[in-house]
């Protein structure tokens, strides 16, 4: 069954889907779309080239994924606690 969207919904999807630091799981929140419908609504709304650089781009994102970049930031914070001699609570170790 398709569902018939708003043109104003559709070029909030797009903008927010070309954006690099917007995850699939805040569009959802913020339009009620999964990540399938999102494709779907690139597919059918862009021209076939767009598309396809498009899901090459998003395909190389981490920030498009939530749990891959909290996955990806984690460590790096670690690190960077221990290197400027903070524990966990942010007191400075003597």
């Amino acid at each position: 069954m398709k569902v018939k969207i708003q043109d104003g919904l559709i070029s909030l999807v797009i903008r927010l889907a070309w954006e690099d630091r917007t995850s699939f799981e805040e569009i959802k929140e913020r339009t009620g779309l999964a990540e399938h419908e999102v494709i779907t609504i690139m597919r059918r709304e862009l021209k076939p080239s767009s598309f396809a650089r498009w899901r090459k781009r998003v395909g190389g994102r981490v920030t498009k994924h939530r749990k891959l970049l909290e996955k990806h930031l984690k460590p790096e914070k670690r690190s960077r606690r221990s290197k400027m001699g903070l524990n966990c609570a942010g007191i400075v170790r003597i």
